[in-house]
């Protein structure tokens, strides 16, 4: 058994753990459960149980053995499992419409009990059938009130959630949710805590106990939550440990008859956890535990830990929905603030970078002079000093370096043969550079061609971080039989270290700015010196891209130089997935040619692309605002520009197009089937529309069509249908009957193929092409 996302081959189930092995520990298939209530596996339509736990007994009354391979009527009673059955066929997600509340007839009378319900999936579904699973049925008794309701769930917690919408700080936000938390669910400690960019782990808020000793501003190793443990939270977003001295309850049979392998228990609410999570617990003292996942961008960022110390605790479901609510709340809310805190910077280095991208066209001014001039790199990206070399030139502004200092890191930096390299400690990364770096700790660098760079750097950061326990002797030996075992430390006293010889990390905003400023350089050194025919091929790489792997889209994208010139047009195209799955296409011809034109079209596929996404705007109000930014800015800038968006409706397997057109050659669409010239179609907008940077006030329109599986969308430059001795009408009748003639292709055949056919003696003018067929 391996862990996919890892590529790490897992140990076999029942293999005995320790710190030493943990990393491969396959816990989301441990093959038992927590004994506060009980499981059973079940096929569907027929209801079959295939796996149960153990303890059945315990709360159903029904022995293990008797229950495999009965009818889930048999087991539970027709009304309890008629209430399962009806949720369960029901469309949607099953999670989403727990508890099922039902009542078990026991020997004692009637038993209310929760039925939490999900599907695990045993493998991949055969000539295209939805994937095997078997429904999980888990029941634990009622102890919350009933009936159990959502709308009652909220109000549990809406005055807290209205305390958020009202924090002010980010601290604000964690010492809210600590204390609603520990107020809602009764645990004697509640912490927030917080992952940084290696996933170790800080104590930001806290609500405890009095008498309780503090955990706040604790930092934790990463090794203390390890990787598979992490993405199961992403997947599974609250896990209780209602006491930490259970005794699992086996699964019977532990392997399925059907694959083999033990039942995927990722879903599960009752899964029970590694033994060394809860020997790391017990050296804690803690005798129950609850954590909720705190995520953004779909990647875990924190967790809310809760802590019980006197006793075991077990939160009714009612209270934990609720928690795991402000759980969701709090993520919402903390990338709210975070994307208001970046839209404030990004705004700022946009200016600038704008400012210094215009300033290097004045070719009459050395381009290290234009970079540290006013604004200059240190305005772009906060550093102790930044160091230039360009063209010849050499220059720095703010701390400086030992002589020969730069251009050592600088060939360092060459040498790994990244665009942009960073690092926050050149003692770490670079030992051999250390007795000539001078104050720099950290660095960040601009490899450019012909040992040309550019460079900021920062000096030491010391700070003192609190770990709760020895973050380097995270482990003790002890003996067990005849072999030595390792366990999780027993000591979680606060523990002070000193960091040293590191600089303030660089962000990976930062990095991405840097990189778009490097795209800029380029073009100005192409502009400056068509010598260096290097920097104009790495300039045309950075901004034709690969389009992204899609699970419903076959893409194909071309770019064609006029063969006049070996020269960077304005063409362009551009193809990126929304958040929320939909897939943006673009194309785009800036007026003119050359270096100005190049540069223009970079400047607006980075504007372009920077308004559209994470963006409910559809195109046309993309292109008006693209439009205003071109005057705000003063580029200057003329261009046709078409830009779609892609959304595809899962239930019907039909994708709705989204189109506005700013002056650009109408978009084709063949359908799927028999090739037929008719059942190519020209989108034409409603009306004729001016090119970008005319009049930002035009109003502009917008188009739809839902286009079938099968169909072939195709975007292009009037290069491809534009000629001398013909016509752009005529070019879009051509294009139109080859795409007929061609459309059962494979999308990139079909491109290459529509190059071959319609630009026989090479291209007068650019071509961009981007072609996108729907998968059926």
């Amino acid at each position: 058994m391996t862990d996919p996302e890892r590529d790490l081959e897992l140990l076999p189930p029942g293999t005995p753990v320790d710190l030493s092995n943990c990393e491969r520990e396959p816990i989301h298939v441990p093959g038992s459960i927590q004994p506060r209530g009980v499981l059973l596996a079940v096929s569907e339509p027929d209801l079959v149980v295939s796996t149960v736990s153990e303890n059945l007994a315990d709360l159903v009354g029904v022995d293990p053995a008797a229950a495999l391979g009965r009818r889930l009527p048999d087991v539970l009673g027709v009304a309890a499992a008629e209430a399962v059955a009806r949720s369960a066929s029901a469309f949607g997600d099953l999670r989403e419409r727990n508890p099922v509340e039902v009542t078990l007839d026991v020997g004692s009378g009637p038993l209310p009990v929760d039925a939490l319900l999900h599907r695990a999936v045993l493998g991949p579904g055969e000539d295209g059938a939805p994937p095997a699973s078997l429904l999980v049925v888990e029941l634990e008794p009622a102890r919350g009130p009933r009936p159990f309701s959502f709308p009652n769930t909220y109000q549990a917690v809406r005055g807290t959630v209205g305390e958020l919408n009202r924090a002010s700080s980010l601290q604000e936000l964690y010492d809210t949710t600590a204390q609603a938390v520990r107020q809602l669910t009764g645990f004697d400690r509640v912490m927030v805590y917080r992952y940084d960019a290696d996933y170790n782990g800080e104590v930001v808020a806290e609500a405890k106990a009095s008498g309780l000793n503090s955990f706040l501003g604790l930092h934790y190793p990463a090794s203390d939550i390890p990787a598979q443990a992490r993405a199961l939270y992403e997947k599974n977003w609250i896990r209780l440990i209602a006491d930490v001295d259970y005794r699992p309850a086996r699964l019977v049979p532990v392997l399925l008859p059907a694959t083999g392998q033990p039942l995927d228990l990722t879903y599960s609410t009752l899964r029970s956890v590694s033994p060394i999570h809860v020997e790391y617990l017990q050296n804690m003292g803690v005798r129950a535990s609850m954590s909720i996942s705190l995520l953004r961008d779909e990647k875990l960022w924190g967790l809310i830990a809760c802590h019980h110390y006197s006793g075991p605790h077990a939160p009714p479901y009612a209270t934990r929905a609720a928690a795991e609510f402000l759980g969701s709340t709090l993520s919402l809310r903390l990338v709210d603030r975070a994307e208001e805190e970046e839209v404030h910077r990004a705004l700022r280095v946009r200016s600038t970078l704008a400012w210094l991208t215009a300033a290097t066209l004045d070719e009459d001014r050395p381009l290290t002079d234009t970079l540290l001039g006013s604004p200059s790199l240190l305005d772009l990206l906060p550093a102790d000093g930044v160091v230039v070399c360009l063209q010849g030139h050499v220059g720095s502004r703010g701390v400086a370096l030992p002589e020969g200092a730069a251009e050592a890191i600088a060939a360092w930096a060459a040498a790994r043969g990244e665009d942009v390299v960073a690092t926050d400690s050149l003692r770490l990364h670079a030992p051999d550079l250390q007795a000539s770096v001078g104050p720099a700790r950290g660095v960040l660098v601009v490899p450019l061609p012909e040992g040309q760079f550019v460079l900021w750097h920062r000096a030491e950061a010391v700070r003192t971080v609190d770990w709760g326990g020895d973050p380097h002797n995270e482990a003790i030996a002890a003996r067990e039989g005849a072999g030595v075992r390792l366990s999780p430390r027993k000591s979680f006293e606060r523990w002070r270290e000193t960091v040293r010889d590191r600089s303030e990390p660089w962000t990976a905003q930062e990095l991405a700015e840097v990189g778009e400023l490097r795209t800029h350089l380029l073009e100005a050194l192409y502009a400056r010196s068509r010598r260096i025919v290097r920097a104009a091929e790495t300039l045309q790489r950075s901004h034709l891209t690969d389009p992204p792997e899609s699970a419903c889209l076959d893409v194909a994208v071309r770019y064609v130089p006029a063969t006049r010139e070996a020269q960077v047009g304005g063409d362009w195209y551009d193809v990126f997935e929304q958040p929320d799955g939909s897939t943006v296409v673009v194309i785009g011809d800036v007026v003119g040619h050359d270096t100005a034109a190049a540069a223009d079209m970079a400047q607006l596929r980075g504007l372009l692309r920077g308004i559209a996404y994470d963006s409910a705007a559809g195109p046309a109000a993309v292109l008006t605002r693209l439009d205003g930014a071109i005057a705000g800015l003063g580029l200057g800038a003329m261009a046709t520009v078409l830009v779609g968006r892609l959304t595809r409706d899962p239930a019907t397997g039909t994708t709705r197009l989204r189109w506005s057109s700013a002056g650009h050659p109408p978009p084709l669409v063949a359908g799927p089937g028999p090739a037929q010239p008719s059942a190519v179609q020209v989108l034409t907008p409603p009306r004729a529309e001016l090119l970008l940077g005319v009049d930002p006030a035009v109003a502009r329109s917008e188009s739809e069509v839902v286009l079938d599986p099968g169909s072939t969308l195709l975007l292009y430059t009037d290069g491809l249908v534009e000629r001398r001795d013909r016509v752009v009408d005529d070019g879009v009748d051509r294009l139109a009957a080859e795409l007929a003639a061609l459309r059962e292709r494979p999308i990139g055949e079909l491109c290459d193929e529509l190059l071959v056919r319609l630009l026989p003696e090479g291209a007068e003018d650019d071509v961009a092409l981007v072609a996108v067929r729907l998968r059926s």
